[in-house]
């Protein structure tokens, strides 16, 4: 205590004192005594200044980095968030796309959905969309994507609607061949992919060929689905002595496994031809 007396005194006098003299020579005599003190007082007090500044700078990187961490999290979020609705734009510009064309079928308006869920099981292959009565959808509409042909309308409600897909074990869909004009149903096969069963065996069905719905033959009788709507491509076509009628598999048009959306169509006139 006494000694950083002395210092602030000397400090007072060198400001008042002339730039020599006996004064300043004690001052000098007395930087030198306290010398060793500040040298061992810096040296003291430089671990502690360092630590403080290794916290603070820690404090402050950590600080950063979940900042920096908070906005890349945002940023993939937002490019998630695009990515699905670009997903989403483009199934829907499909079905955009499907009722502007020229295969549209005739009496029918497109009610375009979104799919909110999906069940598959080894008896059930559903989906679940987004309209329902309210939009004008009955039970046993037919339904399609931008590809082709996806299923029928099972169970309706107000505001959803269920859809059972070409893939389940109910679905039974009269197909006609475009380019052979060979007829026969679309349904799920024993190995559990889709066939054209009660094909004529004379008829030279070969792969490649391309599939639609037959549409209504006889008036009295008319078909749930209207003529003319995409299935799919015959994949390999063959026959068997045991069987009465060739063996025909297909790929949907369709992927049934990843729709965004669908379309349904209700029919515009009170009965179908």
């Amino acid at each position: 205590m006494a000694l950083v007396l002395v210092s602030l005194t000397l400090l007072t006098i060198s400001f008042r004192s002339p730039t020599s003299g006996a004064l300043h020579d004690l001052q000098g005599a007395g930087s030198t005594v306290l010398r060793p003190f500040q040298i061992a007082a810096s040296r003291v007090a430089q671990p502690f200044r360092d630590a403080y500044d290794y916290f603070d700078g820690l404090a402050t990187a950590k600080s950063e980095n979940a900042k920096l961490r908070s906005e890349v999290e945002f940023w993939r979020s937002e490019a998630l968030l695009n990515a699905v609705a670009a997903r989403q734009e483009k199934a829907i510009a499909r079905e955009l796309h499907y009722r502007a064309g020229a295969t549209f079928p005739n009496g029918y308006r497109a009610v375009t959905a979104r799919v909110i869920s999906s069940s598959a099981s080894p008896f059930a292959r559903t989906l679940v969309i987004t309209a329902g009565s309210a939009e004008g959808i009955r039970n046993r509409a037919p339904v399609v994507s931008g590809d082709g042909l996806v299923g029928l309308v099972s169970n309706v409600y107000s505001q959803t609607a269920v859809v059972r897909l070409l893939t389940d074990t109910q679905s039974v869909v009269p197909a006609v061949d475009v380019q052979t004009n060979a007829s026969g149903v679309v349904r799920q096969g024993s190995a559990g992919g889709l066939i054209l069963d009660e094909v004529n065996k004379q008829l030279a069905v070969k792969a490649g060929n391309q599939l639609v719905t037959q549409g209504t033959i006889d008036p009295n009788y008319p078909d749930l689905y209207p003529f003319g709507i995409p299935i799919g491509r015959v994949t390999h076509a063959h026959a068997t002595d045991t069987s009465s009628f060739l063996v025909v598999e297909l790929q949907p048009y369709a992927n049934l496994s990843s729709l965004q959306a669908v379309s349904v169509l209700v029919a515009t006139k009170k009965h179908r031809k």
